[in-house]
């Protein structure tokens, strides 16, 4: 395929993709993975992930093959010299930062490395100096590493060949609740998803609560209190999750991980922004959503990841987003 001028040229040659972490960002990455290999002929692309967030990418059939990065050093110089043997002609950094320098740096390639903004990021915590007012998503900024490279119209991806739960299927009203985070200021109260949940399964709808191992205590907590509520919580099988999500009409979350792969599967989704702001980046991507914030606050964002705790001790980014919002904004998701 011909290609605009000013983009470089990929057809036909090997390229290195790199992005290590974490479950979101790995994910807001599928766009550029299949733009490039949907726009160039022939070409190879490789993606260097860490091995916990494999399976994130382990079914994507516009990557040639998934490398697998872990952290110890004997495994970290093996990598290096598989990847030295193999040869790419440009290296795509979305990572940035000392590994995927360390990665770069091994190969004679050409290189294309992401902005990270950590300026901007710092002055809009710090400051509250916004000069990420106008700055696209994440995976836009993604693709402009590529000189003049644009993305298909496409949301994000994820694939799984599992089907889902049997303690679900065929449920037509259900709706998922992944309450999880892991930074408490990302993460609405549990009794406020409980009474939302209540609200709900007095409407009919049945709810499933969704996550990891690490989230198993909080989901637990929350379905014990609803009616009919099932906890599909399991052993950080992300591709189930992803399977049981597409059985749901929407998805309630934070700003997390899960939040991505509810949009990678395309399920509308609600979630809740309390320590960060979309100017960050990290939002649905061409997915049906809603978000809800509190934007009265001055000291929003405290953080570009998220907390432990709260620095004012008010915790009014979320205690202030109240289920009785929520129940209204997840009302126009599911009955529209």
């Amino acid at each position: 395929m011909k290609n605009e001028t000013g983009i470089p040229d990929f057809s036909g040659k090997k390229i290195l993709m790199i992005r290590l972490s974490s479950l979101g960002d790995i994910l807001l990455a599928t766009p550029l993975i299949r733009t490039l290999e949907e726009k160039f002929e022939n070409v190879m692309i490789d993606f260097v992930v860490k091995r916990q967030y494999q399976s994130a990418l382990m079914h994507n059939p516009h990557i040639s093959n998934l490398v697998l990065y872990d952290r110890e050093k004997d495994k970290v110089r093996k990598l290096l010299a598989d990847l030295q043997e193999t040869g790419y002609d440009a290296v795509i950094d979305l990572q940035n930062n000392f590994r995927s320098a360390e990665i770069r740096k091994a190969l004679s390639s050409k290189e294309y490395i992401f902005n990270k903004r950590t300026l901007d990021k710092f002055l809009l915590v710090n400051f509250k100096i916004n000069r990420l007012q106008d700055a696209p998503g994440i995976p836009e900024r993604y693709a402009m590493a590529v000189p003049g490279l644009r993305l298909d119209e496409k949301g994000l991806e994820l694939y799984t060949r599992k089907a889902a739960s049997p303690a679900i299927s065929g449920i037509k009203n259900l709706i998922g609740v992944a309450p999880g985070s892991r930074h408490f200021t990302k993460m609405w109260p549990v009794e406020y998803y409980q009474k939302l949940g209540i609200q709900f399964s007095k409407k009919g709808y049945r709810l499933a609560l969704l996550g990891g191992k690490g989230d198993l205590t909080v989901c637990t907590e929350i379905s014990e209190k609803i009616p009919g509520s099932i906890n599909l919580c399991n052993e950080d099988d992300l591709l189930q999750t992803a399977a049981d999500m597409k059985n749901c009409i929407a998805v309630v979350c934070n700003d997390s991980g899960m939040m991505h792969t509810a949009c990678a599967v395309g399920i509308p989704v609600l979630t809740f922004f309390g320590s960060t702001v979309r100017e960050f980046g990290f939002i649905p991507y061409k997915n049906r959503n809603l978000i809800l914030e509190n934007k009265s606050l001055t000291c929003r964002p405290c953080s570009h990841i998220g907390r432990e705790r709260c620095p004012k001790g008010h915790f009014k980014c979320m205690l202030e987003i109240t289920p009785e919002r929520a129940y209204e904004a997840l009302m126009t998701l599911v009955e529209d």
